[in-house]
């Protein structure tokens, strides 16, 4: 069949191209297998054995952070790389477990598994699986915009907070002391009291491998620098008498790939999974989109907001099968992937299949594994979680915004990330529904030698049109707002220079209106009125309009013309004529 015929074909059946296009897009595979290209392979695999390369020390230390064994860190990597790679629209993207969810999963199971370590596991697989529910119905409502309600100015802080929370955990490891503690300020004041039983030995190490992992980042972005400290380590601990000196190690881990089940637990026995799983839900989706779109810039396409909740779904779904707990895509993991020249999700793939081979044959080796390693890479992990220039420029920029991080960092610090993500959520719309209820109003001039208007606040040249308040409400005219418009348009009336015939409202900047603000418009035309003041409106959208026309309002607000301008209202009020009334033939 040639192209021609194809292409007719394919207008003779527009049912089943709409099916195969619905079948590509939930299916990325289908769309970049199509141009792959043979170079791209030994390019992909070199990526995926470098980001497992990266991916195994840093899973058996975040797994630690869970409160899990350390294997359970590698088995998310594993299987949820593995069916990301099959659903994700990102073509650098990696999977895997992240610092402040690690974190989140293991200060929250631990009240809900009574100190047993197989309830541990089952609880915090099971959380990926209520994870990977509420990612496929958040995919199914096209919900994915959701999460842009919490801002960038809450994260900002909370992540510094959830950094700091977990720095208080690891430092116990890198001292060589105990720890202890269940809140931030108790784990804080147990070490206080144990620095006097610091062990120089451990510190003396992990403070070198510190140093070798900022090193080893400044000198060879994108390669796995923690996997030559990690090995370094190992054959010290193995060559020297070490441990006679206080080093605990990671131990013999079990070898072999684990079982695919589904955890012993359902969601009614354990109480707290679902707002845990949904707190895990927001960092992850929230950071992997964050680095997904990072990434497609730098590469040059665009990835699917929608298609990442399925994709975060399955990768959950599997890490949940698979002994595993709640996994992302962290911008760390991605930009070793990524710098290591992954083309395709291919790579993810091949980082799965090397994962599974030491799993398989290797695991004997991590034996002397020091924990001052893991803790060690964590702590450099976490370090570039508190965006200090990004705090700084805050301060200088807004105040208002600045303090709204610091109470969200606070808000980790005394509440504990899982009720701290919940603070930051809330924290987000709090803020929104602020400036959305307190809108500005600008009273607006003429920009000298124009027929255009602007804020006069902002524009002291701007020429007052006398006679006249013109105003525009910077907002949708909405219930929780309408009095403050109303109260707001008042005190500019009183603040005028001169007696007002006429009030013009600019609408340019109003999308929307409900009833409550419809009935707030008319109420203040009468109270006008009663005075000898006109109201008019100028530049409504058409949802306005259409809304206006609707309820019948144009016979109190006038008729809503889209072709007037705002000039053209004031000219027509000056002349002292009515506005003229076009036709409407629709909007």
């Amino acid at each position: 069949m040639n192209q021609h015929e194809h292409d007719g074909a394919d207008a003779a059946s527009p049912p089943t191209q709409e099916r195969r296009i619905h079948w590509r897009s939930i299916f990325p595979p289908a769309q970049w297998l199509r141009s792959y290209q043979p170079r791209w392979l030994g390019a992909d695999a070199v990526a995926g054995a470098t980001l497992a390369a990266y991916a195994i020390p840093v899973s058996l230390a975040y797994a630690s952070l869970a409160g899990l064994p350390p294997q359970h860190g590698i088995y998310c990597y594993l299987f949820g790389g593995l069916l990301y790679a099959l659903f994700g629209s990102s073509r650098q993207l990696a999977i895997g477990p992240t610092s402040a969810i690690s974190m989140l999963v293991g200060t929250t199971v631990a009240g809900m598994a009574g100190g047993d370590p197989a309830r541990w596991v089952a609880i915090s697989a099971l959380t990926a699986l209520v994870f990977a529910t509420i990612c496929v119905l958040a995919w199914l409502l096209s919900l994915s915009s959701l999460v842009n309600f919490i801002s960038e100015t809450v994260l900002l802080g909370f992540k510094a907070g959830a950094a700091i929370t977990i720095a208080t955990t690891q430092l116990p490891k890198l001292l060589g002391v105990p720890g202890g503690g269940e809140s931030f300020f108790e784990r804080v004041a147990v070490l206080v009291r144990q620095l006097g039983q610091a062990n120089l030995a451990v510190l003396c190490f992990g403070l070198a491998a510190i140093a070798l992992l900022v090193a080893g980042e400044k000198l060879f972005p994108g390669r796995p620098v923690a996997l030559a400290v990690v090995a370094l380590s190992i054959v010290l601990l193995t060559l020297l008498p070490l441990a006679e000196l206080g080093f605990s190690t990671v131990g013999l881990l079990p070898s072999g790939l684990p079982a695919l089940d589904l955890p012993d637990l359902r969601v009614r026995d354990v109480d707290g999974v679902i707002p845990l799983a949904f707190a895990c839900f927001l960092l992850a989706y929230i950071e992997g989109i964050s680095a997904a779109r990072t990434l497609a810039q730098k590469n040059g396409y665009e990835i699917d907001p929608r298609q990442e909740l399925l994709a975060l779904g399955a990768a959950n779904l599997a890490a949940g099968f698979g002994q595993g707990y709640p996994v992302a895509g962290g911008l760390s993991q991605s930009s070793v992937n990524d710098k290591a020249g992954a083309r395709t999700p291919l790579a993810l793939v091949f980082a799965s299949a090397v994962i599974a081979l030491c799993l398989l044959f290797l695991t004997g080796l991590l034996r002397n594994l020091p924990n001052v390693i893991l803790a060690a890479i964590v702590l450099v992990a976490v370090a570039g979680l508190i965006k200090v220039a990004d705090l700084r420029r805050l301060w200088r920029v807004r105040r208002a915004e600045f303090a709204i991080a610091m109470v969200a960092l606070v808000g980790v610090l005394l509440l504990g990330i899982l009720k701290g993500v919940i603070v930051a959520a809330v924290m987000s719309l709090a803020m929104l529904l602020r400036d959305m209820a307190r809108p500005h109003v600008a009273v607006l001039g003429r920009i000298p030698g124009t027929r255009r208007y602007s804020d006069l606040q902002r524009h002291p040249d701007n020429e007052r049109v006398p006679g006249l308040l013109i105003v525009r409400v910077e907002a949708p005219l909405l219930y929780f707002n309408a009095n403050h418009v109303r109260d707001t348009v008042r005190q500019h009336l009183g603040a005028a220079p001169e007696p007002v015939r006429a009030v013009i409202v600019d609408l340019s900047t109003s999308p929307t209106m409900d009833v409550t603000a419809g009935l707030m418009l008319a109420s203040l035309q009468h109270e006008l009125a009663a005075n000898g003041i006109q109201l008019r409106f100028a530049n409504a959208h058409a949802s306005v309009r259409d809304f206006v026309r609707a309820g019948g309002g144009e016979a109190h607000l006038g008729e809503l013309n889209r072709k007037l301008s705002l000039d053209g209202v004031v000219e027509s009020v000056l002349a002292g004529a009515p506005v003229p009334q076009a036709s409407m033939p629709g909007s």
